[in-house]
């Protein structure tokens, strides 16, 4: 009998919660059984309409100093980055100087084999679709891919002699694609891709904190990452992890807090026009699709459904020891981040997070 009275006593305090009290439950019980006590954790933040309903911080920033992790921590975002370059080329075809139907000759005239220059196209970099084989020897010569930047990881990629298949039939992910996207941006606009970025997002959706990798990443006010090896902890970020420097994939620091004001800088089209913005969340086919499975691409996005049917409009990034998943639901306006500092398990984040979200009705 005392334990029935227990079970309905919590019950009705269950009941008495509000939907975000209830995510918020569920989403801390989540975060507290995943981070390790004393090892490295993440940040999360989840948005409903334009109110922060959940944000949490979860272990430390860095082992050394035992600095605690907070939703203003700056992480390397890993690939999510790309998405800030896709709209970086997009800002320039706004200002007509540059389409996405130019050729890599266009810009790159040290390629070895100019006819497959003529065929791939900007927008097939944008997509992973370009056919480009990724023959850099980062394995055979790692030294010197520890510190190589955008240009000394796209360089290798002129010099194919061969597609792996033709230009906008089949998807291949490709980092150095969005190397060879950000030296673009740089001969268009005639600065520094990193300033341009800047400049154009990061000053316009108030993503005052975050900073891009040029060169070293930022020596100061960012957390490393670690990976596991043989039962410890392990630093595993720049100067350990080779391609780190090759920021155009892979190179932007950014908080939780500040990717959900770049989210709500999307919803608002704050830095492109909203036509823009809803081409950008569309899946691209080009003709002669021959891919095993269907395109699931915008401009770098990655467009697919929650489990009610909903699209979704979602980016993963990993780099070193860095692991991040960003991801929104437009019709619902919900929009969810997590920033790790070790590689858990993003995957299982994302469907953890929209069973919550069912369980408070935010998805119905």
């Amino acid at each position: 009998m005392r334990r029935f009275h227990f079970l309905l006593v919590i019950l009705i305090l269950s009941s008495c919660q509000t939907p975000a009290e209830q995510l918020a439950s569920g989403m801390d019980d989540y975060f507290r059984k995943l981070i390790p006590e004393n090892g490295p954790g993440g940040a999360v933040l989840i948005l409903k309409d334009t109110t922060v309903v959940y944000k949490g911080a979860f272990g430390l920033a860095d082992l050394g100093t035992k600095a605690l992790i907070t939703t203003q921590t700056l992480f390397n975002v890993g690939s999510i980055t790309k998405t800030f370059v896709s709209y970086g080329i997009l800002t320039l075809r706004e200002e007509s100087k540059l389409s996405l139907e130019d050729s890599l000759l266009k810009y790159f005239p040290e390629f070895k084999n100019k006819e497959i220059a003529r065929k791939v196209k900007i927008k097939h970099l944008l997509t992973h679709t370009s056919g480009l084989p990724d023959i850099r020897k980062v394995k055979e010569d790692s030294v010197f891919y520890l510190t190589a930047d955008d240009k000394q990881n796209w360089y290798p990629i002129t010099q194919t002699d061969s597609l792996e298949f033709e230009p906008g039939t089949k998807y291949n992910y490709s980092n150095p694609a969005f190397n060879a996207l950000a030296l673009i941006i740089e001969q268009v606009s005639g600065q520094k891709w990193q300033d341009f970025i800047r400049e154009k997002i990061f000053r316009t959706s108030g993503m005052t904190t975050s900073t891009i990798t040029d060169g070293a990443h930022p020596s100061s006010g960012v957390s490393h990452a670690y990976t596991k090896i043989r039962g410890q902890w392990t630093e595993d970020d720049f100067g350990e992890e080779p391609t780190f420097c090759a920021s155009g994939n892979g190179g932007i620091w950014s908080s939780v807090e500040e990717l959900a004001r770049y989210e709500l800088a999307i919803r608002k089209a704050t830095f492109l026009p909203s036509a823009v913005i809803d081409e950008s969340a569309e899946v691209k086919v080009f003709p002669g699709w021959v891919g095993v499975n269907p395109a699931d691409r915008g401009w770098s996005w990655v467009i697919d459904k929650t489990p009610e049917g909903l699209k979704c409009i979602n980016h993963t990034g990993h780099q070193g020891g860095f692991a991040a998943y960003y991801l929104s639901v437009p019709e619902k306006k919900v929009f969810a981040v997590v920033l790790y500092n070790a590689p858990y398990d993003v995957d299982d984040f994302r469907s953890y997070t929209f069973g919550q979200l069912k369980k408070v009705r935010w998805l119905d």
